[in-house]
């Protein structure tokens, strides 16, 4: 089973056991939510605007820990939420979710724990299967038994919601169309397809056991925290390092951006008026090609830096193109805005420039993620390329 862990609690040991979690006093807790992928990018924003926002929540955040999973993304909800909880686990531990799920008595679910980087797919389809596939199916098993149990208490307030991506849906051909709640799936890498899979499995539990889910589906995102093997923040990175700009093919494939803490503000919109069995489309009407975006990067980084505007274009670095690599995604969030309400808050110049500043104040957090493992990684990916 795995480790059970609070963090930032002064009145209780560092890892206290499963059952002495379990007779904490509840009177004063309105819901129970399990974040899984909590210490990871999007998960870590979630959970703290659901910390902040909810005091009369518990915050259980379930993450495994591997290399995007980063406890200092949370170093202040630690300190400063006292509904906040941290549980080290994986969620393919079938065993461990049926005892995080009676032992809690979670009453809601969101869930973000993923493989999700496209060229680590390629590389080992086998460990996305495994999480996003079939870490999916052990959650839903286990909201499910203990939802239906005589102890869970029934369906009725309960809610499964998966978060999945825009990249299900393939890529579009038409330049003047957009994915839709509707548009049929056709994923292209293996990242992908096990995201497919899992929505499939998501709705499968809704339509057969009638567990309470929904799904939402959005773009690429963008913000504080993010690991540094997407674009944006190594960029950035390599910007600040005058190292190459490794940009596949001709760099003129298409990507609808949103600001990390807007998806959160989606996601708990979502969450809490969403209706069940539903999917939602979340995008910002914010299409870049990539090199576009990569230019206004280079601008704004040099800028911040210092140096003339521009002034690190030549080390853009053109490779080969990624297997599978899909030409035009773009997310048509109508149907959020219009029955919820929910709308992006940031126009691109304001997020990209809080991004990029904070990457820059936060050298020290980077430079914790970017040693040892990920510069092995980095090499094999981009080393013989370039």
């Amino acid at each position: 089973m795995g480790l059970i862990a609070t963090v930032g609690r002064k009145d209780k040991k560092a890892t206290p056991s499963l059952f002495e979690l379990m007779r904490e006093d509840d009177h004063a807790v309105k819901r129970k939510i399990l974040i899984t992928g909590g210490a990871g990018f999007i998960g870590s924003h979630v959970v703290r605007l659901f910390c902040r926002n909810y005091p009369d929540y518990r915050i259980y955040n379930l993450d495994k820990l591997t290399y995007a999973g980063n406890l200092e993304n949370l170093a202040d909800v630690a300190a400063e939420c006292p509904n906040y909880r941290f549980i080290h686990g994986d969620i393919c531990d079938i065993e461990l979710m049926r005892q995080l799920f009676a032992g809690y008595a979670i009453d809601g679910v969101i869930h973000l724990a993923a493989e999700s980087h496209v060229d680590r797919s390629i590389r080992d389809p086998f460990a996305f299967a495994q999480t996003n596939v079939l870490g999916t199916l052990s959650l839903l098993q286990a909201a499910r038994e203990y939802w239906s149990s005589d102890t869970g208490g029934g369906m009725a307030g309960k809610l499964f919601y998966h978060i999945s991506t825009d990249e299900v849906y393939g890529a579009l051909q038409d330049p003047e169309s957009f994915f839709v709640e509707t548009s049929p799936y056709d994923p292209q890498s293996p990242y992908s397809a096990s995201k497919a899979s899992s929505d499939h499995f998501v709705r499968a539990f809704g339509n057969t056991y009638g567990l309470p889910v929904v799904i939402s589906n959005c773009s690429n995102n963008y913000g504080p925290n993010q690991f540094p093997e997407k674009l944006i923040p190594l960029f950035i990175n390599n910007i600040r390092n005058n190292k190459p700009l490794p940009v596949y093919g001709t760099g003129e494939n298409v990507r609808d951006w949103l600001y990390v803490v807007d998806h959160a503000r989606a996601i708990d919109t979502i969450f809490h008026r969403g209706k069940v069995g539903e999917t939602y489309n979340i995008g910002g009407f914010n299409e870049w090609r990539n090199i576009d975006l990569i230019r206004v990067v280079i601008r704004t980084t040099d800028r911040l830096l210092g140096r003339p505007e521009g002034a690190s274009e030549g080390l853009i670095t053109y490779v080969p193109d990624r297997a599978g690599h899909d030409k035009r995604y773009a997310i048509d969030p109508t149907k959020l805005h219009e029955e919820l309400g929910w709308s992006p808050s940031l126009q691109f110049e304001e997020g990209i420039e809080r991004t990029i500043r904070w990457y820059l104040e936060n050298q020290a957090w980077l430079d914790h993620i970017t040693s040892g493992a990920y510069e092995r990684y980095y090499a094999e990916m981009y080393g013989g390329r370039e």
